[in-house]
């Protein structure tokens, strides 16, 4: 019998504490191994987290353009 979910909190602490429990969730779901009721629950935190995950890189975005000086620059490593 497979595990239930484990309650999580609304909002995670951070974007990589997301990120990680989205590569987690997406690799249950992706087992096949959940029950139906389960998998939608799943799917819709894997949504939750997502989407905040996209607010968290937009805002970091935003930051580096104030950085320069409202111009976006292109990514180079040197």
């Amino acid at each position: 019998m497979p595990k239930a979910l484990p309650a999580s909190p609304a909002e995670p602490a951070s974007y990589e504490a997301a990120l990680q429990e989205l590569e987690q969730l997406v690799a249950r779901i992706e087992s096949g191994q959940l029950p139906l009721d389960q998998m939608l629950t799943g799917y819709q935190r894997g949504a939750s987290l997502l989407a905040f995950c996209r607010e968290r890189l937009d805002a970091v975005q935003d930051q580096i353009k104030v950085l320069d000086d409202g111009q976006l620059q292109p990514w180079t490593q040197e």
